[in-house]
Parts: C-alpha cells; sequence; structure tokens
C-alpha cells in the first residue's frame, strides 16, 4: 500500500503540480533569450551607440563658440555689403533726380531768355516808336521856332 500510495501521489504531482514544467520552461526560455536574442540585443545597442557618438562628432562641432564668431563675421559683412549697395541706388537716385532738374532748370532758363527776348524787341519797339514820336514832336518844335525865328 505505500507503493500505492507512492504511485498514487507521483501522479497526482506529475497531474496537478505543475511548478518543474513550469521552471523548466522559464529556465529553457532564460537561455534561449539570453543565448540568441541576448547576443542580437547587445549588438543592435552597441551599433546604436556607435551611430550616436559618430553623429554627435559629425554635427556638433567642438568648437562653438569659434563657428558663431564666423558666422556673426560673415553677418557683418553681409550687413555692410547691403549697406553700400544702398547707398550706391541712393546715389544713382539722387544723381537721377539730380539730371532731372538740371534739365527742369535749363528749360526753365530758355523759357527765360525767350521771354527776355520778347520783352527786349517789344522795349525795342516801343522805343522806336518813342523814339519816332519824339523825333516828329522835335521836328515839330524846330519848324516852329524857325517860323517864329527871324533868321
Amino acid at each position: 500500500m505505500d507503493k500505492i500510495a507512492k504511485d498514487v501521489g507521483d501522479i497526482q504531482s506529475r497531474l496537478l503540480d505543475h511548478r518543474p514544467v513550469i521552471n523548466a520552461e522559464i529556465r529553457y526560455f532564460v537561455r534561449e533569450f539570453e543565448e540568441k536574442r541576448g547576443h542580437r540585443e547587445s549588438r543592435l545597442l552597441e551599433n546604436l551607440n556607435k551611430i550616436v557618438t559618430e553623429t554627435n562628432e559629425q554635427m556638433l562641432p567642438t568648437d562653438l563658440e569659434g563657428m558663431l564668431s564666423n558666422v556673426v563675421k560673415r553677418l557683418e559683412a553681409a550687413n555692410h555689403m547691403a549697406e553700400r549697395v544702398q547707398q550706391r541706388e541712393l546715389e544713382a537716385q539722387q544723381s537721377t533726380q539730380l539730371q532731372g532738374s538740371m534739365e527742369r532748370l535749363k528749360e526753365e532758363w530758355a523759357d527765360f531768355l525767350k521771354e527776355q527776348q520778347r520783352l527786349k524787341e517789344e522795349v525795342d519797339v516801343e522805343h522806336a516808336k518813342a523814339v519816332g514820336q519824339l523825333s516828329i514832336t522835335y521836328s515839330e518844335k524846330k519848324k516852329d521856332l524857325t517860323k517864329f525865328s527871324p533868321l
């Protein structure tokens, strides 16, 4: 009977107690994961670490202040060149305005000279008329004087 009890106990433990099977499955899973995936995962992590290190070295310069000062110098040079271009454009615009003003003044001067010539001719005509009238008047007075004078 002891033997039967022992056999029943073994059967019961095999049917109802799953701990040894579960422990074996866990050991198998851990061994498979560590052997097969563990190395693959560690290789992937090492590759990622290498890529990140290379990217940091390539993307982030070690001399950041030197780079910034270089950028600032280039910006100042660009601003200086832009100011020179604006100054030249302003001078060209002022030169164009000055030329326009000079042309306008020349036209006004030519108009002024024409007007002066016209006025001079009018004055000359009036002067000629006045001289003619005075000549007539003095010649009449001279005639009158000769009439009255005994000579």
